[in-house]
């Protein structure tokens, strides 16, 4: 199994029979606006272009997640190609309408936590809170996914999401072999964080029991977290030998 990180939450799980994409915000640079204003320089998002070697990982799609409705997680650019290419999603049950009214080709629904059939494998739904206290409610409803193919390590997208009692109960009874995680500690110009601190993230990767896959990093004006300050705390608590922290671009092999 490969994972392409192209930008962002935006991924590609490459097996031998499918390619899925996440999240796909696929817009050239600058073409949303900021996130925050006063907090951090107001700069439109995303920051960085698409890799260049992105058409040719998406060319072989053959299916799309979408964890939730966030912009920088599906955005126009991201809309159209799968209206394009007809491309078949899986989403969260609560999502079902609002993507089928942007004309997506919705063939899974699913609930929290109920197990499904998915290609070869099953699928199940996970619960992700966006953010600490009052503010995970403006972010509205996240879904994350655990997933496990015939013949493949099994993997957690826990979406954008804080460390929950749901996402600890995944890694320890679940035991994905790779687990997602979301590390840019986004902000609004108020409120706590949306994604997790430093602190939780140390957590997960401690936590899990396989390797991590970190992303969410350096591409939107309100995730201050960069790579190096990652790597440097992983680092510190022994835990960088597990964790992938890749580049716009590049791929990691499982």
């Amino acid at each position: 199994m490969k994972i392409h990180h192209l930008r962002n939450a935006t991924l590609v799980i490459e097996t031998e029979k499918h390619v899925i994409l996440v999240d796909p915000m696929l817009g050239k640079r600058k073409t949303i606006p900021p996130f925050t204003i006063f907090r951090y320089k107001p700069k439109r998002n995303p920051l960085v272009a698409l890799p260049k070697n992105s058409r040719e990982i998406l060319s072989n799609v053959t299916h799309c997640l979408i964890t939730h409705l966030h912009p920088d997680h599906i955005d126009k650019a991201g809309e159209v190609y799968l209206r394009r290419k007809s491309i078949p999603v899986i989403c969260s049950s609560k999502d079902e309408k609002e993507l089928t009214k942007r004309g997506l080709k919705i063939v899974q629904t699913l609930n929290y936590w109920e197990p499904q059939p998915f290609l070869d494998g099953r699928i199940i739904g996970i619960p992700a809170l966006h953010g600490y206290r009052f503010i995970a409610k403006l972010m509205g409803n996240v879904m994350g996914f655990y997933i496990e193919l015939a013949d493949e390590k099994s993997i957690y997208i826990s979406s954008d999401t804080i460390f929950t009692d749901d996402v600890q109960k995944v890694l320890i009874e679940l035991k994905p072999d790779i687990a997602t995680v979301a590390c840019g500690t986004a902000r609004l110009d108020f409120g706590q964080p949306l994604l997790m601190r430093m602190n939780d993230i140390l957590k997960f990767a401690a936590l899990a029991p396989g390797k991590v896959f970190a992303n969410h990093l350096e591409a939107l004006n309100h995730c201050p977290t960069t790579r190096e300050e990652l790597k440097r705390a992983l680092s510190e608590n022994d835990l960088l030998s597990k964790t992938a922290i890749p580049s716009d671009g590049t791929f990691v092999e499982y």
